[in-house]
């Protein structure tokens, strides 16, 4: 896990590698835990700058698994699931894909993800 400057340990964990990928779409599937994963580029500044909101997001989500992909370091995974523009937002229940966001827009995110929650009831704040 990234760590954030204040010194408080970030809980959207950054994927490195298909193999983290996988690890990580085992273990939420493993715990029942759906995922958002936020699909990125460090030259796209939409991107950049969501990602104060997924912490913000994660922050209140604690049965849900938050993790970001830079598509050009893990260009495999990318392609899996046809990321072409950044960013996208691909939530997953049981290591399935559910829904897909093409675009910065907290709002639609909030309530995409509520609506996850909603279906997995011990994640609703």
């Amino acid at each position: 896990m990234e760590v954030q400057e204040q010194g408080t340990k970030s809980r959207v964990v950054k994927v490195d590698s298909k193999e983290s990928w996988d690890f990580h779409v085992n273990q939420a599937t493993l715990q029942g835990c759906p995922i958002v994963a936020h699909f990125t580029a460090v030259w796209c500044i939409p991107s950049v700058a969501m990602k104060p909101f997924m912490e913000e997001l994660a922050s209140m989500y604690h049965n849900m698994y938050f993790l970001t992909v830079d598509v050009d370091e893990v260009k495999e995974v990318a392609r899996k699931y046809e990321v072409k523009a950044m960013p996208t937002f691909l939530l997953l229940k049981g290591g399935v894909p559910v829904d897909k966001i093409v675009g910065a827009n907290p709002d639609e995110m909030k309530k995409r993800i509520h609506g996850l929650a909603q279906s997995n009831p011990t994640d609703i704040p």
